[in-house]
């Protein structure tokens, strides 16, 4: 069965050149240059995969992320304009699975792809599994080596989040936004801090620390060890 990705962008040159770049066997392929076509096909072919740029015409990829998170879980890597750290954290808070800045190379898109796929097949969406960790986020059952952890709902919310995303640095605000509840007329300072604190102690074993990282400054890093 061939594994059906869905590219959007407008630039058509831009389009075709990613399309070539990423072509193998397995893969199809479907262009959309708006947000209209993109809903078209989206909803006629259901895709396995979208790469979706975020200026568009007729809207924006934000607005099409948000329409599609509503009703599936299909893996989506934004594509965003050069140093729009905002478009990042925007697409990562709506749900994309991975993100890519412009000028990007077609290797580098290519092992991103790649990467997503891996993650995503096989194992089911709500499950992650790896290097002795097995989280089942929808049944609640989270295990180090097999051992059973319990986690409160804010450890369980950010875990998520930095596992769904490997590699990746999710900046403290982002967490904190995504974790606790919006409109909250007061969240500790602190409470990211702890959550942090609690969970990496949680995930540690006898032979290797917790695989969340700290990146000074700016927030923290999924990156399990080989």
């Amino acid at each position: 069965m061939s594994y059906k990705i869905l590219v959007i962008e407008d630039d058509r040159g831009l389009n075709q050149g990613i399309r070539l770049a990423l072509k193998k066997e397995e893969f199809t392929f479907e262009a959309a240059y708006s947000i209209k076509d993109a809903l078209k096909i989206w909803q006629r072919d259901k895709p396995d995969m979208i790469l979706l740029d975020v200026n568009l015409p007729n809207g924006n990829g934000f607005d099409f992320l948000h329409t599609i998170r509503c009703s599936c879980d299909i893996p989506v890597l934004i594509i965003t304009a050069n140093d729009m750290e905002t478009d990042e954290v925007t697409g990562l808070s709506l749900g994309a699975d991975d993100y890519i800045t412009k000028p990007f190379s077609l290797m580098a898109l290519r092992a991103r792809v790649d990467n997503i796929r891996r993650r995503t097949s096989g194992v089911p969406k709500h499950v992650y599994e790896m290097n002795g960790f097995r989280f089942d986020f929808e049944n609640l059952d989270f295990r180090v080596n097999e051992q059973e952890i319990s986690l409160s709902t804010p450890e369980q919310k950010l875990l998520k989040l930095l596992v769904t995303h490997p590699g990746v640095t999710l900046p403290r605000e982002m967490l904190t936004e995504n974790i606790w509840a919006l409109g909250m007329e007061f969240v500790d300072e602190n409470a990211l801090s702890v959550t942090i604190s609690r969970l990496r102690k949680k995930l540690e074993t006898k032979d290797s620390s917790s695989p969340i990282h700290t990146v000074y400054g700016i927030g923290y890093v999924w990156k399990p060890e080989k």
